[in-house]
């Protein structure tokens, strides 16, 4: 249930491996993409590198239990969470939403439920809504109507020029979009700004939404012409 592509649409955290290899069978059936790790350590590891669209996590686990992998994912992403546990007292519940779970399902796991509260949560959290006004792209979003852009959940301060090239690129993933034009649709034709300005403000934003800014994943350069967005 490996997929190296960098992101997955379901992190299933589960030390019990028939019950994983049960659980991926009806997410995947489903058409969910599915990423397997047996304790919160893997887990983690494996956030450090990839991203996933939701966690389906079990509290019983070796090692650092869910209320502490919860605990610790809260601390860098919003990303949705699911707790699983065969303990369906009120504590545990409530101790897992006060770590940031969105959502609880007992054990055994039915199926239907789960696949019903997970579509909910993606729905929630992915959908375009309100006319599109929320722009999901990988570790990136962009509320266009409170003018917010988040990075791994977390939010970046960008200028006005920056925001206005961010969401220019961000709304033709995949496009490349020529320097004149992307000058002309953020500084305006008659502008008095240099050139080199667009430049300046590429680098600026890389430094804020891209692991690597040397290494650009997402505001990739297409020589001679300018630049392209891509999805990551």
């Amino acid at each position: 249930m490996a997929f190296g592509n960098g992101m997955v649409d379901i992190l299933l955290v589960e030390d019990n491996r028939e019950l994983a290899e049960l659980l991926g069978t009806f997410l995947k059936r489903d058409g969910y993409a599915v990423e397997h790790k047996e304790s919160g350590e893997q887990a983690l590891a494996f956030l450090k590198e990839n991203r996933a669209k939701l966690i389906l996590l079990d509290i019983m686990l070796p090692g650092m239990d869910g209320f502490g992998f919860c605990a610790d994912v809260r601390k860098t992403s919003n990303t949705p969470i699911i707790m699983m546990s065969a303990r369906v007292d009120k504590e545990d519940q409530m101790n897992g939403f006060a770590l940031g779970a969105d959502d609880y399902v007992e054990k055994p796991v039915d199926a239907d439920i789960l696949l019903a509260k997970i579509g909910a949560l993606m729905r929630r959290n992915y959908d375009l809504r309100q006319g599109n006004t929320l722009i999901h792209s990988g570790a990136v979003s962009i509320d266009k109507d409170a003018k917010q852009v988040f990075f791994h959940g977390q939010e970046v301060s960008l200028t006005v020029k920056e925001y206005e090239l961010l969401l220019l690129l961000a709304e033709n993933p995949g496009r490349t979009l020529s320097k004149e034009y992307l000058f002309n649709q953020i500084w305006g034709i008659d502008s008095f700004s240099e050139s080199q300005t667009l430049t300046v403000h590429i680098k600026m934003l890389r430094d804020k939404i891209e692991e690597e800014p040397g290494r650009p994943r997402r505001i990739k350069t297409v020589w001679g012409v300018g630049y392209r967005y891509e999805e990551n």
